[in-house]
């Protein structure tokens, strides 16, 4: 029975969880926050490990079928409305949230000697809806790795975690890299694309070694990384708008790197 299994957090619990809004405490503990019944429903699937499952009160009925595929070890909460309101980043929220577990960092220069491509490259994006859907949108399209440099949004973050609608849980995500270290490793293996837009040609098929190179919605690619690059693209408009967003962006070039 469900009800068997709920418990009542602390309040010491309380404070942990709540501290986890911020970016120094989730590297501390090792842990996130990730809310929404699809984010939580994708986290199960991929077998990733998590501390608890909290449930906002009135609502356990209603998520059942989720939390019955919760293993057995793993505790459920029950939140009344004031705790819930303290951890919730949703304006519609959906009453269930997980505290799962970071994945361990590993050694970039590992990772990349097994890594297979297409890659995506974030250069500081730091808006933190902007990177949880170009999560989405990776997983989407078949990207495995992400790396995300240095001055860029946190992927744990809340609204990067709610964005990706828990295609976060599917890719090995690798923050605070510095390009200008990382980018010589990876053109031994790979052919590097970046974003430009102001001069470059057109996306095209480009095959599985490529790794695709974007920048903030705002400035772009600095020059000293697109001299580093072996190609660059714009996207051809016919339109007015002044530009694309970046994930719209973002999400075209992608497409390109499936096709070749």
């Amino acid at each position: 029975m469900l009800s068997e299994r709920i418990e009542t957090p602390s309040k010491a619990q309380l404070k942990r969880w709540q501290k986890l809004a911020m970016e120094k405490y989730r590297r501390r503990e090792g842990l996130f926050l990730a809310e929404g019944e699809k984010v939580v429903c994708e986290l199960l699937r991929s077998g990733l490990p998590f501390e608890a499952i909290l449930m906002a009160e009135g609502d356990h009925e209603r998520l059942e079928g989720i939390v019955a595929s919760v293993p057995s070890d793993v505790p459920v909460f029950r939140l009344t409305d004031r705790a819930w309101a303290d951890l919730s980043q949703d304006p519609s929220p959906e009453g269930i949230m997980a505290v799962a577990a970071m994945v361990p960092s590993v050694d970039p220069s590992a990772l990349l000697d097994s890594a297979t491509g297409p890659l995506l490259l974030l250069h500081q994006v730091n808006n933190p809806n902007n990177l949880g859907a170009l999560l989405r949108t990776a997983h989407w399209f078949g990207f495995r790795t992400v790396l995300v440099g240095k001055g860029s949004c946190d992927a744990t973050n809340p609204k990067a975690v709610r964005t990706s609608m828990g295609s976060l849980f599917h890719l090995n995500v690798i923050g605070d890299l510095d390009f200008d270290q990382i980018l010589p490793m990876l053109r031994k293996r790979f052919r590097i694309v970046g974003s430009d837009v102001r001069e470059g040609i057109a996306p095209h098929p480009c095959g599985p070694q490529t790794a695709l190179l974007v920048g903030s919605e705002s400035h772009g690619l600095p020059k000293d990384l697109l001299a580093q690059t072996d190609e660059r693209w714009r996207i051809p408009g016919v339109g007015g708008a002044e530009s694309l967003s970046l994930p719209q962006a973002a999400a075209i070039m992608m497409y390109e790197c499936t096709k070749g």
